[in-house]
């Protein structure tokens, strides 16, 4: 939603690239409904790219994650989908970026951001009740009556699991929380607005095992009704998780395909080297 997504400082200048990149022509995320397109994208912050001419199709109601090393442009490329770059000093682009078909660039960027969430590395709960966290994207787009928002606040707590742990205690601060706890109410803030994608940048890599567990057991409960799109450092959790992995290195698309082909039999030797752990 545009409020959690706001609330996160922006990325620092990644290393500069060179290249370009085209996804494989066998690549079967093509071959269906795709939610969001990247065509011939170029991103820049200043004079230096970090992304150079990427053509990506992230397919509807999947799990799509996203692996490369640091500084390959994985959160640039997240943080584009829902413009949360747009603000940051020297940053510029070429190309588009659709969602469903449409240029994210003509829409009003607060709905944007409601249609397309996000949930950062750390979470980020406001300075207001436990309750008023997970409605507020709720009233500002008024999307509910006032007598409609607890019951919302419940069915979005209980489908993240964890109404058992706040339901007497929805007044509280959500700074009492567990960091699980809290990772947890974000989601469900985010879920509240019923967004058509959610971005995960990393959401789990401040968790102890037990809160990962739970935070990938519920994105894959989220599809096909929501499409997800997942940065993870983690080669096993995209392995559990993603239906669809794309590789970037230095800026380029290497490879996107069925998770299963990437880390079984991948097309690109970049690609095989950097999941069996020879990279570098």
């Amino acid at each position: 939603m545009v409020y959690a997504e706001s609330a996160e400082p922006a990325p620092g200048q990644e290393p500069s690239v060179q290249g370009a990149s085209v996804p494989p022509q066998g690549n079967p995320a093509r071959n269906g409904t795709h939610e969001i397109s990247t065509v011939k994208l170029t991103l820049s912050f200043g004079s230096r790219p970090v992304l150079s001419d990427v053509n990506m199709n992230v397919p509807k109601g999947k799990v799509t994650a996203i692996l490369g090393p640091t500084g390959s442009g994985k959160s640039t490329l997240l943080r584009t989908f829902n413009r949360l770059n747009d603000k940051v000093s020297g940053y510029g682009h070429t190309g588009d970026v659709l969602l469903q078909g449409a240029s994210i660039w003509g829409a009003d960027t607060m709905m944007l951001r409601r249609r397309v969430g996000m949930l950062f590395q750390r979470p980020n709960p406001f300075p207001m009740s436990i309750m008023d966290n997970v409605v507020c994207g709720v009233r500002a787009h008024r999307m509910a009556a006032r007598a409609q928002l607890r019951p919302i606040a419940e069915e979005r707590l209980r489908e993240v699991g964890l109404w058992n742990a706040v339901s007497e205690r929805l007044r509280d601060s959500p700074f009492r929380l567990s960091g699980g706890q809290q990772q947890l109410l974000c989601l469900a803030r985010t879920l509240a607005v019923n967004p058509d994608v959610l971005l995960l940048d990393e959401p789990t890599s401040s968790l102890d095992p037990v809160a990962t567990e739970n935070i990938e057991k519920l994105v894959r409960s989220l599809v096909p009704g929501l499409t997800v799109v997942i940065v993870t450092h983690n080669l096993a959790q995209a392995r559990r998780v993603a239906d669809y992995t794309a590789f970037l290195n230095k800026g380029r698309l290497v490879e996107l395909d069925e998770t299963q082909k990437i880390f079984e039999n991948p097309a690109e030797e970049e690609t095989a080297h950097y999941v069996s752990g020879r990279f570098g």
